[in-house]
C-alpha cells in the first residue's frame, strides 16, 4: 500500500469516526424526544481500486414499520375506547348512584315518601308544600338527565368538528413533509428529521381514525383508513368536510336533516360509506350522537311518560277528564304519545297546584281540577296516587321492555343501566389502554440507549485517535523521504 493510500484511508476513517460521533451525539441529545427515531451510520469498505477505506453510505432511521402500523391502531382503539366510556361515566353521574341525596332513585323516594307523610295528615299543608317540592325536585331531575344527554350529543360535534379539523391540518402536513423528504433524497441529503416529524403527524392523529401507511417511491407515503378510505396518495390530500351545529336537542337527527355526516373531498358519505371511518375517537363520537346517546334519551323520555300516565288516570284523580294532565305536565299541557322524543326535557308540575304560580296546595289532596278544597282530612287522593307509583305494571312506551314494575323499579332499572354501561366500557378501554402502552413500552425500547450510545461514543473516540495515529504516521513517513531528497 503507498503512503498516499495510507493518508487517505486514515481521512476516511476520521471522516467517518466524525460523522458517527454527529450522529451519537443527536441521539443522545433526543433521548426524550418523543417521536424520534435513532441514527445510525451506514458505512460499508471503499472498493480497492479507490486505495480502500471506508465509506459513509448514509444514514439509518432505527425504526421497526410493523410495530408503529400496530401501535398506530392501538391508538385508534383507545380512542374509541375512551370516548365511550367517558360518555356512559358522564349518564352514570346524570342518574346518581345508590343513596345519593340527587340521585334518580332517592328523588323518587322523597316524592314518594312525600305523598304517605301527606296522606298521614292531609290537612298539613307543609306536608302538602313538602309534595309540591318534592314533585318539582323529580321534574326537574329528569329534565337534567335530558339536559345532560343533550349536552353531551353536543359536545359529541363539537369533538367531531375538531378531530376533523385535526386530521386535515395534519394531512396537508404530511403531504409537504412528503415533497420536502423527495427534494432531499434526490438532492442526497439526509431528510431523517423530516422522516421523524412526519411519523410523529400520523402517530398525532392516529386516535382519530385508524391509519395504515403505505410506502411509495422516493420515501412518500400514502395514507388510507383501515376501513379503506383514502387519505393522501399523491400530492394533495384527501379533504374531510363537516359541518357542526352549535347546540343539539332530542328531536335532531341526520334522519330529519337537523345534523350532517362526513363529507369526502365534498361529496357526503352515506351510512355504508361512513364505516369506512370506523375505529377511532371520530366514530365514537358519532356514535353518541346518533345512537348512544338517543337510547338513553328514549329511557328517559319513557321514564317520564310513566310518570306522567300513572298520576293522570282519571281512576287515580275523579276530576281529570281522559286526556286531561295529572300533577305532571308536559311543559303545562298534555301529554300526547306522538311527541314522546324529548319529552324528559319538557315535563312539569303542574302550575295548578303551585301557589307561586296562582295555584292552591289543596288541589294535591281534593285532585287538580276540583271545584274546592274539599274535606281537609281526606287523604284518599294521596292515597291513589302513591299506590299509583308502586303499582307494577307495564310500560306505555315502547322503548322499555314489556316487563310489569314500579315507578321506582323502572328508576332502578335506569340507573343500573347506566352503572353497567359504564363498567363494561371502562373495562374496555383498560384493556385497551393496556395493549397500546405495551406496544408503546416496545417501541421506547427502540429508542435511543443512552448507555448503549455512551460505549460507542468510546469506540469512535478509540477509532478516531487510531486514524489519527496512522494520519500522523504516514505523515511523518512522507516527511522522512521528502528530507532525504
Amino acid at each position: 500500500m503507498s503512503l498516499s493510500s495510507a493518508i487517505s484511508n486514515a481521512v476516511s476513517g476520521l471522516t467517518a469516526a466524525s460523522r458517527g460521533t454527529e450522529i451519537v451525539s443527536s441521539n443522545i441529545a433526543n433521548a426524550l424526544t418523543p417521536g424520534y427515531a435513532r441514527r445510525e451510520l451506514d458505512l460499508s469498505s471503499r472498493l480497492a481500486e479507490r486505495g480502500g477505506g471506508v465509506s459513509i453510505n448514509g444514514v439509518t432511521r432505527m425504526v421497526t414499520a410493523g410495530l408503529i402500523a400496530d401501535n398506530r391502531l392501538a391508538q385508534a382503539d383507545v380512542g374509541s375506547s375512551r370516548t365511550v366510556a367517558t360518555y356512559h361515566a358522564a349518564m352514570e353521574k346524570a342518574f346518581g348512584t345508590g343513596t345519593e341525596a340527587s340521585s334518580l332513585v332517592q328523588t323518587l323516594t322523597d316524592f314518594e315518601s312525600a305523598l304517605a307523610s301527606a296522606a298521614a295528615r292531609p290537612d298539613n299543608e307543609t306536608r302538602l308544600a313538602v309534595v309540591l317540592d318534592t314533585a318539582t325536585a323529580l321534574a326537574k331531575k329528569v329534565n337534567d338527565i335530558s339536559a345532560t344527554i343533550q349536552a353531551e350529543r353536543s359536545k359529541a360535534e363539537k369533538a367531531i368538528e375538531n378531530d376533523v379539523a385535526r386530521l386535515n391540518t395534519a394531512l396537508e402536513q404530511v403531504a409537504k413533509l412528503n415533497a420536502q423528504i423527495v427534494t432531499l433524497s434526490a438532492q442526497g441529503k439526509d431528510a431523517s428529521l423530516q422522516l421523524d416529524a412526519r411519523q410523529a403527524l400520523i402517530d398525532s392523529v392516529s386516535d382519530i381514525v385508524p391509519i395504515k401507511e403505505v410506502p411509495r417511491e422516493n420515501g412518500r407515503v400514502a395514507l388510507f383508513t383501515s376501513g379503506g378510505a383514502i387519505l393522501l396518495d399523491g400530492t394533495e390530500p384527501a379533504r374531510i368536510g363537516f359541518s357542526a351545529v352549535s347546540s343539539i336537542t332530542a328531536d335532531m337527527s341526520t334522519a330529519s336533516g337537523a345534523l350532517s355526516g362526513l363529507t369526502l373531498n365534498g361529496k357526503p358519505l352515506g351510512d355504508m360509506q361512513h364505516t369506512m371511518f370506523n375505529g377511532g375517537s371520530l366514530e365514537a363520537n358519532f356514535a353518541i350522537r346518533d345512537q348512544i346517546a338517543p337510547a338513553y334519551q328514549q329511557q328517559i323520555d319513557a321514564f317520564a311518560r310513566d310518570l306522567y300516565d300513572r298520576l293522570s288516570d282519571p281512576a287515580i284523580d275523579p276530576s281529570l277528564a281522559p286526556g286531561d294532565p295529572g300533577l305532571f305536565t308536559d311543559s303545562q299541557g298534555a301529554f300526547s304519545s306522538a311527541d314522546e322524543t324529548g319529552f324528559a326535557g319538557r315535563i312539569a308540575v303542574a302550575w295548578a297546584v303551585n301557589p307561586e304560580t296562582g295555584g292552591q296546595l289543596w288541589r294535591i289532596r281534593a285532585g287538580i281540577n276540583a271545584t274546592g278544597p274539599g274535606r281537609s282530612g281526606e287523604s284518599t287522593l294521596l292515597d291513589r296516587l302513591g299506590s299509583a307509583l308502586s303499582a307494577s305494571r307495564l310500560p306505555a312506551s315502547t322503548s322499555l321492555s314489556a316487563v310489569p314494575r314500579s315507578l321506582q323499579g323502572l328508576s332502578a332499572d335506569l340507573t343500573s343501566v347506566a352503572a353497567t354501561n359504564r363498567i363494561r366500557t371502562e373495562a374496555g378501554a383498560m384493556q385497551s389502554s393496556a395493549r397500546q402502552s405495551g406496544l408503546q413500552a416496545a417501541l421506547l425500547a427502540e429508542g435511543v440507549d443512552s448507555d448503549k450510545e455512551m460505549e460507542g461514543l468510546l469506540a469512535l473516540e478509540r477509532a478516531y485517535a487510531a486514524n489519527a495515529k496512522v494520519f500522523q504516521t504516514a505523515n511523518d513517513m512522507l516527511d522522512a523521504i521528502l528530507r532525504l531528497t
